[in-house]
């Protein structure tokens, strides 16, 4: 049973949390996130869950402490942000290292500096080799429903995941925000599973050990091998969540993609922009379409070549830059994926809307229209470009 309600990102975000029910929740406020673990401290002095909430004095500590959590056989959860996310990131390692399952409900914000508060996806983007299921949401619906997959999905595979919103565009803007009832959510995500419990007397263990040389390597393959793993997992998890919450996800999203020529590549709300200017231009029967990767990490190559390989045209959008030179984060694992693929499409980067720039109907046009004469040029010029930059 649906309940219809008007929520933000971080309500929303902050909803799934209450309804899942997490033992611990550590964590230090950070704008645009603070709303989410600040309206579910609500609920648990209100009674409402029975999660032991732990206010600690920094990210680092937050992060520290749910791991402390999650390795005593505890179900935990946290949130942040941009700098809040940086500070975890040493501990982030040795999430994933421990093969810990906990899930952190992550608001995309520029990192400093300059000092910025808004939106784009360089924070999320520093910690993708973290070992962390990546997912990122286009609304607040999804970020409820990837929030509670995502808890489901950590404790299946023991690895842990971050569920992103975009900053302020996502996280608080209001919309349509259609909730499960409490019971669908526990009956979905089951009884929770651990991977150890290091509290567990009658099977002692040692954690967090020091591995040199001779192991350390067979460690990390092992790693390696369960993430590739991972990825058959995330799409049966998609599948079954599909199933029994009437929902219709998957790890890649495909929009008018039968017949495109011209393809926008997309994460997070943006996609919604380029979907919907999409839907006008075919009015004018132009065949051009839109993917969004919903996951990011693990990085779905395969599938997204077969879905691109055919385009004549296809501009990459990204809300980060490497600073390496190349072009942003999304454009250099397409570029990887493609190499040694026998058909090559011409492929462009657009980076865009860093510190929370508004990117417009007119900016994705623009794109489609440069990406069209990209395509067909016999002397190419720089395949990086940035956009939405005041003149």
């Amino acid at each position: 049973m649906s309940n219809i309600v008007a929520k933000t990102g971080n309500e929303a975000m902050a909803e799934a949390m209450r309804q899942i029910n997490p033992d611990v929740v550590a964590a230090y406020p950070i704008t645009p996130a603070t709303e989410i673990v600040q309206i579910f401290s609500s609920f648990v002095s209100d009674g409402k869950v029975d999660t032991v909430f732990v206010p600690t004095e920094s990210e680092h500590s937050a992060i520290s402490a749910c791991i402390g959590a999650a390795a005593s056989g505890a179900r935990v959860m946290t949130g942040t942000s941009s700098q809040g996310l940086a500070l975890m990131h040493e501990i982030l390692f040795i999430a994933s290292g421990l093969r810990l399952p906990m899930v952190i409900c992550e608001v995309n914000r520029a990192l400093s500096a300059p000092i910025n508060i808004h939106c784009d996806h360089s924070d999320t983007m520093a910690s993708r080799d973290a070992g962390w299921i990546q997912i990122f949401s286009e609304d607040p619906q999804e970020a409820y429903d990837q929030t509670i997959l995502a808890m489901k999905l950590s404790e299946d595979i023991f690895f842990p995941a971050m569920v992103t919103t975009d900053g302020f565009i996502i996280s608080h803007a209001m919309s349509r925000l259609e909730m499960y009832s409490d019971k669908e959510v526990q009956d979905f995500l089951g009884e929770h599973k651990t991977p150890y419990n290091i509290l567990d007397t009658e099977k002692p263990m040692t954690v967090g050990s020091i591995v040199l040389q001779d192991f350390y390597m067979e460690i990390r393959t092992q790693m390696a091998a369960e993430m590739f793993k991972a990825k058959a997992k995330i799409q049966d998890a998609y599948a079954e969540f599909n199933k029994k919450m009437n929902r219709n996800y998957n790890v890649i999203e495909k929009y008018f993609m039968d017949d495109a020529e011209y393809v926008i590549v997309a994460l997070g709300s943006t996609a919604g922009s380029a979907r919907y200017l999409c839907e006008k231009l075919r009015e004018n029967n132009e065949k051009v379409g839109v993917v969004k990767p919903r996951v990011f990490r693990p990085f779905f190559a395969p599938e997204l070549v077969e879905i691109l390989e055919n385009a004549k045209g296809v501009a990459v959008l990204d809300r980060s830059d490497m600073m390496s030179s190349t072009g942003g984060h999304l454009f250099n694992e397409l570029k990887s994926a493609f190499y040694g693929n026998a058909k090559q499409p011409p492929m462009k980067n657009y980076i865009y809307g860093l510190g929370g720039r508004d990117i417009n109907m007119s900016d994705i046009e623009k794109v489609l229209h440069d990406i069209k004469e990209f395509s067909v040029s016999k002397v190419k010029d720089s395949d990086v470009k940035y956009i939405t930059v005041r003149e």
